[in-house]
């Protein structure tokens, strides 16, 4: 098992505890919760694999997935108190996550021969879409539609993967520097307010 099976697993696990959480807030109850928790966690990857034809879709080839979300629920009601206390931590952890997903998204559309904008559009939707569907059942404003960097960074991330995979070699490289564009571009626009907002007067 490769690093980034790993952190594929970690994303999967932290997008669960997001998706738990709101529905905590949200006062749903223990079966809501967890559909939550599932759809942020592998919803953009369904998406993704439903729309290039991959099946079956990622998941279901793989019960770790349906592990880390179960240990993201559990972890979400036994430590809740902990994990709101940790709240910036988790914007990390969740950063860490749309950056992972943007480029395993990438490279998922890359093994089929699909077109290099296709790929693109891909990365973006493994990374921000399990947030949209996590948004849309909670009565929540999409975070892409919002002013934050949000999808922007990740494809900003992806388009550097795009280049560095043509012209370099050293696959491992590529993945850690592309995965740190989206991350870093991510976290410095939450810190200083960085927004694509245009003003209509």
């Amino acid at each position: 098992m490769s690093w980034i099976y790993f952190l594929d697993l970690f994303g999967t696990l932290i997008f669960a505890i997001s998706g738990v959480l709101t529905a905590i807030d949200k006062k749903f109850d223990l079966v809501g919760s967890l559909v939550i928790g599932f759809v942020t966690a592998v919803g953009g990857g369904t998406i993704r694999d439903i729309l290039i034809g991959r099946f079956p879709v990622g998941w279901l080839n793989d019960r770790n997935y349906i592990y880390a979300i179960l240990i993201g629920l559990i972890m979400s009601y036994l430590f809740s108190k902990q994990i709101v206390k940790l709240r910036k931590s988790m914007f990390i952890f969740d950063t860490v996550g749309i950056g992972v997903f943007t480029i395993l998204g990438i490279q998922t559309a890359l093994s089929l021969g699909l077109r290099i904008e296709i790929t693109l559009i891909m990365g973006v939707i493994s990374a921000v879409f399990g947030g949209v569907i996590r948004d849309v059942l909670t009565n929540e404003i999409p975070l892409i539609f919002r002013k934050e960097i949000y999808a922007s960074a990740c494809l900003l991330g992806g388009i550097v993967y795009l280049i560095l995979d043509r012209f370099l070699v050293y696959g491992d490289f590529n993945v850690l520097f592309s995965m740190a564009v989206v991350i870093l571009i991510r976290y410095f626009s939450v810190k200083h307010g960085w927004s694509l907002r245009v003003n209509v007067s």
